[in-house]
């Protein structure tokens, strides 16, 4: 007989399938479409593995991938915020706690305790695995835009400073990695992809 704990564990990975039905405003690297959660939340835990060692120390790298494959989960309800909507971004946190309490609460009671509080700890940016994983959400999309030559930023019309202010906790996490995207900035800068005002 099938235990309660496994159906309640197999319906969890059902909802989250939906993920893959989230979209984001970045675009995979060829430009040819947009991003969906799914795709962000694999590619940050491939970076945790392969770029923990410029982490600014040492951090959990298991925990760290932990964080970042179930960081976007909240967004099967909540919807993608883009990262430069002011107005969206005002009640980001209370539609993604509002997520968090159904969704994580599909899982047995000791594992939604933990996912819930592995989520908490990436908002609350402040251990060294948050730093991090945070280090590499900013820098993803930095990535992805470089890629398509600012294909995202140029139909928002971004500019330098917004994408500053987004990346200005980077360094706290990896100085190395925050020097690599400074270079990617200030290379859309010169290219026209991010407006310099």
């Amino acid at each position: 007989m099938v235990s309660d704990r496994l159906k309640k564990q197999m319906e969890f990975i059902l909802e989250v399938d939906k993920l893959k039905n989230i979209y984001r405003q970045s675009y995979v690297s060829d430009g040819s479409r947009h991003e969906e959660d799914a795709d962000h939340s694999w590619h940050l835990a491939l970076m945790a593995l392969l770029l923990s060692e410029h982490a600014n120390s040492d951090i959990d790298v298991l925990k760290t991938i932990g964080m970042v494959l179930i960081h976007d989960i909240v967004e099967i309800d909540a919807g993608d915020t883009y990262a430069y909507d002011s107005k969206g971004n005002t009640t980001k946190r209370e539609r993604e706690e509002k997520a968090a309490d159904r969704i994580f609460n599909i899982l047995p009671g000791d594992q939604a305790v933990y996912l819930r509080e592995l989520w908490e700890e990436f908002e609350a940016y402040e251990t060294m695995e948050a730093k991090f994983a945070h280090v590499l959400d900013n820098a993803q999309p930095l990535m992805l835009n470089n890629a398509t030559n600012g294909k995202a930023w140029r139909e928002h019309q971004i500019k330098k400073s917004q994408v500053m202010k987004r990346n200005e906790k980077v360094n706290t996490g990896s100085e190395s990695i925050w020097e690599f995207l400074e270079g990617i900035i200030e290379d859309n800068v010169k290219k026209g992809n991010l407006i310099d005002e």
